[in-house]
Parts: C-alpha cells; sequence; structure tokens
C-alpha cells in the first residue's frame, strides 16, 4: 500500500495507542484527520506530546462520536478509518454504564454509517481481549466465547458485532483489530503498567487491587504495527484478529518486575479498594495469536523486559504529567 496516497481518519487519537499510530502514519506519508473529542481547553490529549513539526502534519478535529452529522462531514474524501475512540476504563464502566454504552456502542454505529455513506475504502474497528472475560480456555482464540464481564466489556462485545454485521450486511469493508493489553510511553495511569510505575517512582509502597489475575501484555509499537498490518492487508477484511504475546503474567509478578528495575525494596501490597466488583474480574487472558502470524505475518518483537525498561525510562521523564498518589479509575 502507498500510504502517500491514502487519506485517513483517525477517531481516538489522543488516547495512547492513538497517539502512537498517529506517529507511524505520518512516517508513513498518510495524509491524516485526526478526531479528539471536544473540550473547551483545547486539549489535544497524548497528541499534545508529539514534537511541534508533527503536530503541524495533522488536521485535528473536535467532534464527538455520538453526533453522526460530524462523522458523516469529516469522513468525506476519507480512503481508511481507524476506529478507536472509546471510553474504555472498566471501573469507570461500573458507575457510569449509560455513557459508555453510548459512546462504544452508538459511536461505533455512528462511524460504521458514516463509512459506509462515504464509500470508505477500508475501516479497522478496535475491539479488546477483555469481550472474552475469563479465559475458559488458553491460549483464547478468536472463536473462544464472548463474555460481558463488566459494561465496558458488554459495549464492546455490542460494537464488535455492529461491526460485524454491516461486513455481513452491506459488504463494508471492515476488520477489527482485537488487542490485549497494551502498554508503553504516555499509557494513562488507570492502566496497570502506568500505575505500577507511577507508585514505585514516587514512593516505597505500590498499592494494587488483586495480584493473582493473569495478562498478556505486548508493546504498544508492536501493536501499532498490527494496526498497519490489517489495513495494509486484504485477508484482514471481515476477520476479527487477536494481537497479543502468547505469553501471560500475574499482576504480582509484573509488578515485581517493575519494582526489581526501579528499587527492589519497594514493598507491593493488595488494597481490597481497588479490586474489580467480585464476579467481573478477568481472571486470565493470554492470547492465541496464530491467526495473526498467518494472514499477516505479525508477531511481537519487543520482549517484556525490553518493553518495562523502555516505559519505565518514559516514565522517569513524564512523572509531572501524572498523580501518582491517587487511585484513577
Amino acid at each position: 500500500m502507498n500510504w502517500n496516497k491514502k487519506s485517513v481518519l483517525l477517531t481516538g487519537a489522543g488516547g495512547f495507542i492513538g497517539s502512537h499510530l498517529t506517529e507511524s502514519l505520518l512516517g508513513l506519508g498518510a495524509d491524516l484527520k485526526t478526531l479528539v473529542r471536544y473540550n473547551s481547553r483545547n486539549d489535544w490529549g497524548s497528541l499534545e506530546l508529539l514534537s511541534k513539526e508533527k503536530l503541524k502534519q495533522i488536521e485535528v478535529i473536535f467532534g464527538d462520536l455520538k453526533d453522526p452529522d460530524a462523522l458523516r462531514d469529516i469522513s468525506k474524501d476519507v480512503d481508511i478509518i481507524f476506529h478507536l475512540g472509546a471510553l474504555i476504563a472498566i471501573p469507570y464502566s461500573y458507575i457510569r454504564p449509560r455513557e459508555i454504552i453510548e459512546n462504544n456502542v452508538l459511536g461505533t454505529f455512528n462511524v460504521l454509517v458514516a463509512a459506509r455513506e462515504n464509500n470508505v475504502e477500508k475501516i479497522i474497528h478496535t475491539s479488546t481481549s477483555e469481550v472474552y472475560g475469563t479465559a475458559q480456555y488458553v491460549p483464547v482464540d478468536e472463536k473462544h466465547p464472548l463474555q460481558g464481564q463488566s459494561p465496558y466489556s458488554a459495549s464492546k462485545i455490542g460494537a464488535d458485532k455492529i461491526a460485524e454485521s454491516f461486513f455481513l450486511s452491506y459488504n463494508l469493508p471492515v476488520a477489527t483489530i482485537r488487542p490485549f493489553n497494551t502498554y508503553g510511553p504516555r499509557q494513562s495511569a488507570r492502566a496497570i503498567v502506568p500505575t505500577i510505575i507511577t507508585q514505585a517512582l514516587t514512593g516505597k509502597m505500590v498499592s494494587l487491587g488483586s495480584l493473582y489475575p493473569r495478562r498478556d501484555l505486548t508493546y504498544v509499537s508492536d501493536t501499532v504495527n498490527a494496526f498497519i498490518k490489517i489495513a495494509e492487508s486484504p485477508k484482514s477484511l471481515g476477520q476479527v484478529i487477536n494481537i497479543g504475546s502468547n505469553f501471560d503474567i500475574s499482576i504480582g509478578e509484573l509488578a515485581k518486575k517493575i519494582v526489581d528495575i526501579i528499587d527492589p525494596n519497594i514493598e507491593i501490597l493488595s488494597d481490597k479498594k481497588r479490586e474489580r466488583r467480585k464476579g467481573s474480574e478477568v481472571e486470565c487472558l493470554r492470547a492465541d495469536n496464530a491467526k495473526a502470524q498467518k494472514l499477516l505475518g505479525w508477531k511481537p518483537k519487543v520482549s517484556i523486559d525490553e518493553g518495562l525498561k523502555s516505559t519505565i525510562d518514559w516514565f522517569s521523564d513524564h512523572i509531572e504529567l501524572y498523580k501518582s498518589d491517587m487511585y484513577v479509575i
């Protein structure tokens, strides 16, 4: 694919993965529009951390996924849409389930309708491994049952199925990427890796929820590379593709790895207030990435030790951006 000739719209560009994907698309030469949720501070989220030179190459558009007119307007003359925009915090979804569902389900519907009306060449819809719930078997392949163990995961199941229906009903050229836990520079403190790192860099204790759940972690550059490969591959149309390492680690083991790099004397504690609600905790996730390897030729390149070291280095240089003394939901 010649990205120099492609007009691209990226929703959720102000987020963690979105900002990294923005950088990669700029490097490929894409003509890039980015959708950022409106706020009166003119705050572009994680895009603010890109260089001024890179930001000058991006058209930043304020809007809301729940506004179909806005999406119809900004997706005109667009070749490819990367749809990452979503409210993703699981604890917040317990408190505001309606907001999560309206944003993630209705927002995705609006993106798909706009893409269909404007004859967009390809849409890459972003799912999440949370749709699987606690693994019934590992590694988890794309045929694993879906379980809505939180309002957030239920909203993403709904969004995924709407994307599937638009492919099957209208032949809309959509592919669904299903990343497992991604980590790296710029991630918000609501995620587990930044939660551990920010506490370890600023104190002598790391307070977490349950330490036994196991997660499959992928460094952000590998996840971004998968987005690009899915966009480029004609084989991805109509497919759901897991993106993960096929390696899992417990939260406790992960915390130990991180504090051993920062300060082995740091204490790791489990705090009941930080635990997910009973029945909602996803106990184990480990990706079967065979489909991604077969269809895309994709597999992760960055080891967890290398990725954690790079992430800690970035957070050390940007710790002032984080409220390490607060539990962020």
